[in-house]
C-alpha cells in the first residue's frame, strides 16, 4: 500500500460486526459485557482492559482496542475524576507501548455518540497501528494552536482557529508528564461541556483524537460532531466560527471548568 492511497475496510470481516446503537439489549449483545470471553488481551488493569480487536477491518493495520470501564453506559463524561485520571494514564501507556513497534505511525482515538462513527456503545478507545501510512500527513502543528483559554508550563488549552474540519474544536495540550492529571481533568470536563453546553445542548456525539506533538508532547483534540460540512466532504476543506464566536467559547468553556473541577 502506498502512503497516497486510502485506508482499505474488509466489507467481508465487518459483516459479523456487532452493532449496539441497534439494539435496546445490553449484556446479550455487548462482547465488552462479556469479559470472560475476551481474549487476546495484553493488559488489563482492573476493569480497564486493552486488547485485540476480534474485527480488524482495516487492512495493512493492526487494530486494538481499551475497554474503558465495565459501565456499559459509561463515558469520560460520567467517571469519577479520580478513575478518569487512572483511564487517561493507562491509555498512554498503551499507546507508547504500540509506538514502540514497527508501523509507520500509529493513531489514538475514542467515539462517542450516534454520530461519532462507532458500532459498539460501550465506551472504548482504540489505537491502531498502520503498517504504511502517515496518519498524520494531513496534520500540521497549526491543528493544535488558537484562542488560548489556559497556559501553564505543563497544560495549554485553546480552542482551534485552524480546525482539521470545524467549527469548533478544543486543543488540550499536554507539555509534561508531571501535569498529566490536569491534562485528563481539562478532557473530561471539555467532553461535559461539548454534551450540555455546546450549541445549547444540541450536540449528543463527539471524537476524541490524540496527536504527538512535535515538543514531545500530546496534543488531545476534542470535535463534536453534527452533519459533517459538504466543503469538508467533497473538498477537504475545514471551516471555522469566526473569531468573535471562538472567543466567546474560549470564555464559556473556561467558567465551565472552574465550575466544574473537583479539588
Amino acid at each position: 500500500m502506498k502512503d497516497t492511497e486510502p485506508l482499505v475496510f474488509d466489507f467481508k470481516l465487518a459483516q459479523g460486526k456487532p452493532n449496539s446503537y441497534k439494539t435496546t439489549v445490553i449484556n446479550d449483545s455487548c462482547p465488552f459485557c462479556q469479559v470472560d470471553n475476551l481474549k487476546d488481551i495484553y493488559v488489563q488493569k482492573g476493569e480497564m482492559i486493552w486488547l485485540h480487536n476480534k474485527f480488524p477491518t482495516l487492512q495493512d493495520t493492526t487494530q486494538t482496542i481499551i475497554i474503558e470501564s465495565g459501565d456499559h453506559c459509561g463515558d469520560i463524561t460520567t467517571y469519577s475524576c479520580k478513575y478518569n485520571r487512572k483511564l487517561l494514564n493507562f491509555a498512554l501507556e498503551c499507546f507508547r507501548d504500540m509506538n514502540k513497534q514497527q508501523f509507520s505511525s500509529v493513531l489514538w482515538y475514542k467515539n462517542f455518540g450516534p454520530a461519532a462513527g462507532g458500532s459498539l456503545v460501550h465506551p472504548h478507545m482504540q489505537i491502531v497501528g498502520l503498517k504504511h501510512k502517515n496518519g498524520y500527513k494531513y496534520i500540521s502543528a497549526s491543528n493544535f494552536s488558537g484562542i488560548s483559554l489556559f497556559a501553564s508550563s505543563h497544560v495549554e488549552v485553546n480552542i482551534a482557529t485552524q480546525p482539521v474540519q470545524g467549527y469548533i474544536e478544543i486543543n488540550i495540550n499536554l507539555l509534561s508528564l508531571a501535569a498529566i492529571d490536569l491534562w485528563a481533568d481539562w478532557i473530561q470536563i471539555a467532553a461535559k461541556y461539548l454534551l450540555t453546553e455546546l450549541a445549547n445542548g444540541r450536540c449528543k456525539s463527539y471524537n476524541l483524537f490524540f496527536y504527538p506533538r512535535n515538543d514531545n508532547g500530546i496534543c488531545a483534540k476534542l470535535i463534536p460532531r453534527f452533519v459533517t460540512s459538504p466543503y469538508f466532504v467533497g473538498y477537504k476543506l475545514s471551516q471555522v466560527d469566526d473569531n468573535e464566536k471562538l472567543t466567546e467559547e474560549a470564555a464559556k468553556l473556561k467558567n465551565f471548568f472552574i465550575r466544574n473541577r473537583s479539588h
